[in-house]
C-alpha cells in the first residue's frame, strides 16, 4: 500500500482510505466486519466516518469492526452537519457548545479515548471561525483529538482560517475533505492553491462519482439491481450524456494502457501531490481490493496528463 503525508503532521495514511459513508445505510453489521477487514488486510489504515452517518450509528459499526485494531489505525470523524440525513451545516454547527457535545458523543460511539482527526463538516455561516478553532485548538490540548481538519470549505474559508490560527498561534486544519474527482475538478482553481499555500492536504470524497467512475454504468444501459442508480431510479445529478462522454473517453484510453476506468480515476487522483488519501466507499469487500490496486498503480506524467485532458 502507497503510503503519504496528511498535510503537514507527519501522520502518514493510506493513499486509498475507506469511506464509511454506506455503514448502516447500505451495509449492516455482519458487512461492515467483512469490509473493515479486508481493507486491514490489504493495508488500508485511514478510517472516515461522521456522526451523521448511517442514521448516527456508522461510528458505532465501525468500532465494532476494527476492534482491537483500533491503535493501528487513523480514524477520521466528522462533526457539524445536520442530523437525518439532510446534509449541510447544522445550526451553531460550528459553536464551542455544539462540538464539545459532539465531541463526547463520537468518542463514545467510536469506543476511543481520543480521534486521530477530527473534521468540521460544513461550515457553519453564523458561527464565527475564530470560536471554532480555538474549541478544536482546546480538545487537541484535552488530549481528545490528535489533529483535526475541514470539508466543504472554499479556498477563501479555508485561507481565513488558516490566517487566523497563524495570527494567533494557533493548530490550524492539516486537510480538507472536499468532493473532487475527474469528473468534479472545481477545487482546482479554488481550494487547492489554498491548501498547497498551507500544506493542507487535501482528501477527495465521491472520487468515483457514486460508481459512474468505474465503468459499470453505460449510456442508455438499465442499471443492474442492487447498485446505486438501480436503487435511486438512475444516477440523477451524477450522470449526464457530457459525463458518459468523458467516461467513454478514459474506458477508450484505459484499454490501450490496460488499466480500468476505476484505476484511472483513483489512480489519477492519488498520484496528485496535494491529495492525503481518496475517501473511496465501499459496500463490498472486493471493491476494497480494487481501489488498492489502483491507488498503488503509479502512472508516468504523460499518462497523467492524458488521463487529465480527457475530463477538461
Amino acid at each position: 500500500m502507497k503510503m503519504k503525508k496528511l498535510g503537514n503532521s507527519g501522520v502518514e495514511v493510506s493513499a486509498v482510505g475507506m469511506g464509511c459513508m454506506n455503514l448502516g445505510m447500505m451495509c449492516d453489521q455482519k458487512a461492515a466486519d467483512a469490509i473493515v477487514g479486508a481493507a486491514l488486510s490489504e493495508g488500508v489504515n485511514f478510517f472516515d466516518v461522521a456522526d451523521i452517518y448511517g442514521s448516527g450509528e456508522a461510528e458505532a459499526m465501525l468500532a465494532k469492526a476494527l476492534g482491537t485494531h483500533r491503535q493501528g489505525v487513523v480514524l477520521a470523524t466528522k462533526f457539524g452537519a445536520k442530523m437525518g440525513g439532510r446534509g449541510g451545516a447544522a445550526e451553531n454547527g460550528g459553536s464551542r457548545s455544539f462540538i464539545m457535545t459532539a465531541v463526547e458523543s463520537s468518542l463514545r460511539k467510536l469506543s476511543t479515548d481520543y480521534i486521530d482527526l477530527y473534521q468540521y463538516h460544513f461550515p457553519d455561516s453564523t458561527t464565527p471561525i475564530e470560536e471554532t478553532l480555538r474549541t478544536l485548538n482546546d480538545l487537541v490540548q484535552q488530549g481528545k483529538i490528535r489533529y483535526f481538519g475541514c470539508s466543504n470549505f472554499s479556498g477563501e474559508q479555508l485561507d481565513e482560517a488558516h490566517q487566523f490560527s497563524s495570527d494567533h498561534n494557533l493548530k490550524g486544519f492539516i486537510s480538507a475533505q472536499n468532493r473532487y474527482s475527474l469528473l468534479f475538478r472545481g477545487i482546482e482553481e479554488d481550494l487547492v492553491p489554498v491548501a498547497q499555500r498551507h500544506e493542507t492536504g487535501i482528501l477527495p470524497f465521491f472520487p468515483l462519482e457514486s460508481g459512474l467512475l468505474t465503468g459499470k454504468y453505460k449510456r442508455n444501459d438499465k442499471p443492474a439491481e442492487g447498485t446505486r442508480f438501480a436503487k435511486w431510479g438512475g444516477g440523477g445529478g451524477f450522470v449526464s450524456d457530457e459525463r458518459y462522454t468523458m467516461v467513454e473517453s478514459l474506458e477508450e484510453y484505459g484499454q490501450t494502457i490496460g488499466r480500468s476506468v476505476l484505476d484511472l480515476a483513483i489512480g489519477w487522483l492519488a498520484a496528485q501531490p496535494f491529495v492525503s488519501s481518496v475517501i473511496a466507499g465501499v459496500t463490498k469487500p472486493e471493491q476494497i481490493k480494487q481501489n488498492v490496486a489502483a491507488a498503488s498503480w503509479d502512472p508516468c506524467p504523460d499518462e497523467l496528463a492524458e488521463i487529465g485532458a480527457r475530463t477538461t
